[in-house]
């Protein structure tokens, strides 16, 4: 049985921010964009969780599937699902394209920039959820806090960057790409509720947002991992304390005791 806090690790970004939440201090005084949690031992786990803090749109980007990506010698391509924690009026995310476009369409947008203009830049708010399959072109907007699981895989095919003077990657995300709208519901879950996020009948791992006001058990059938991220609240997990902004991996029986509730929490798990 494994019951394991996940070591955070603090990354950098010219979309980043320096006003973090208190809870991760750590950052104080880096631009910092990511935190994500990695297990102390870096060995390979199949799922990342990621906290991103954005002060401007991140590039527009697509990531592979597991097909594509082991045809790049890769161990597994990158479906995500992001969780709106908080966000300033306005802030948007761009999922899909507004219209469908043709291969040459899409990489002359890319090149000249109007590419920015083809993106469906959708509304949010907190507790709004998104799942984003591979081969979606996606952007995260600015002034927004979200909780991104993802498969663990360091894979982004950057299509265009607004200016910034990074790599493109126009012919690796041009052959990935779904070039038209994106079909999938906006689910709605505030903190403080329950819902199924994602099924993993749908997705390479399920994500459920779950609301405890009591103490709790779970028990993972043999082999299964579980991702552990509380956004509110604090306790312990068979003697292992936590709370708001850890992340920890959950194997086995586990008992959890709230010593500060109600607890709102994502749970994981792969396929």
């Amino acid at each position: 049985m494994q019951i394991q806090k996940l070591s955070p690790h603090y990354v950098e970004k010219p979309w980043g921010r320096t006003d973090l939440p208190s809870l991760f201090a750590a950052g104080a005084g880096r631009q910092i964009g990511e935190v994500w949690f990695e297990s102390p031992d870096r060995r390979d786990l199949p799922l990342l969780v990621k906290y991103i803090f954005t002060s401007e749109r991140l590039s527009i980007q697509v990531h592979p599937d597991d097909v594509q990506a082991v045809a790049k010698g890769l161990p597994r391509g990158k479906e995500e699902i992001w969780y709106i924690l908080d966000c300033e009026p306005g802030a948007t995310l761009g999922i899909g394209l507004t219209a469908p476009m043709s291969p040459d369409q899409f990489r002359t947008a890319a090149q000249d920039g109007s590419l920015e203009q083809w993106i469906d830049w959708k509304p949010v708010k907190p507790g709004d959820c998104y799942f984003i399959p591979a081969g979606t072109v996606h952007a995260i907007g600015a002034g927004i806090t979200l909780v991104e699981i993802q498969q663990n895989a360091d894979i982004t095919y950057r299509l265009y960057d607004y200016g910034r003077p990074r790599e493109l990657h126009l012919d690796d995300g041009a052959a990935v790409s779904r070039l038209q709208p994106y079909g999938r519901a906006l689910t709605e879950a505030p903190l403080g509720s329950e819902a199924r996020l994602i099924a993993d009948s749908e997705a390479p791992f399920s994500l459920d947002l779950v609301h405890w006001t009591t103490d709790q058990s779970l028990s993972l059938p043999d082999g299964k991992l579980l991702w552990f991220t509380p956004l509110t609240g604090a306790g312990t997990v068979n003697g292992l304390s936590w709370e708001k902004g850890d992340c920890l991996l959950l194997e086995g029986e586990c008992i959890f005791t709230l010593t500060a509730g109600p607890v709102s929490a994502l749970l994981a798990i792969p396929r």
